[in-house]
């Protein structure tokens, strides 16, 4: 993994937040976890290439094509990381109710090396990991920060799992990007 604080310059950072909250269409999916239905604990959105597909959860999700206000964003990562990304998952966390169970991003879609970009903007929020071997127990946690992209590499996906669990101290809200390349990217069936 990577850290990189102030990620973003100045100029595309200041107002970002309210950017992306106000231009994206933000959502509360219902997804299939163990059999059942539930709403998301947090608001989504899914954007990228148009024609992408992605499916997780039970839910497939197809891109209509990079907003305007996520262009400047996704060149932005990839020149820091040096990676390609043709898609991003959003994640707006309302407060410190809102949160993200334990997962990896081992989805088939995004191939058997999936490297994972993590961009935080607003509340600071800590990001938990534990082993996927079975433990319950946390190994690991990250404080993200406004402004920190996250990198996550194909090894992270492979033998941990990582969560953004409840925190009811915090009250602002908080944006989380994840960009990712899908492998397989069109679903013209």
């Amino acid at each position: 993994m990577t850290l990189w604080h102030q990620a973003l310059p100045a100029s595309l950072h200041e107002n970002l937040y309210r950017e992306l909250e106000n231009a994206l269409a933000w959502r509360q999916p219902v997804v299939r976890v163990f059999g059942r239905d539930h709403l998301t604990p947090r608001l989504t959105t899914w954007e990228g290439e148009q024609g992408v597909s992605y499916r997780y959860s039970g839910l497939t999700e197809t891109a209509a094509g990079w907003p305007l206000v996520l262009r400047p964003v996704l060149e932005q990562v990839e020149a820091v990381t040096g990676h390609r990304f043709n898609s991003v998952l959003g994640n707006l966390y309302r407060d410190g109710s809102d949160s993200m169970g334990y997962h990896s991003d081992d989805e088939t879609e995004l191939g058997p090396q999936p490297w994972i970009a993590s961009l935080s903007l607003g509340a600071s929020r800590d990001f938990v990991f534990r082993r996927r071997s079975g433990s319950r127990h946390q190994c690991a946690s990250i404080s993200l920060e406004d402004n920190t992209l996250l990198l996550m590499s194909p090894g992270v996906q492979a033998h941990f799992q990582h969560a953004l669990p409840r925190r009811a101290r915090v009250t602002e809200g908080r944006i989380n990007l994840t960009f990712r390349y899908i492998v397989s990217p069109r679903t013209d069936s």
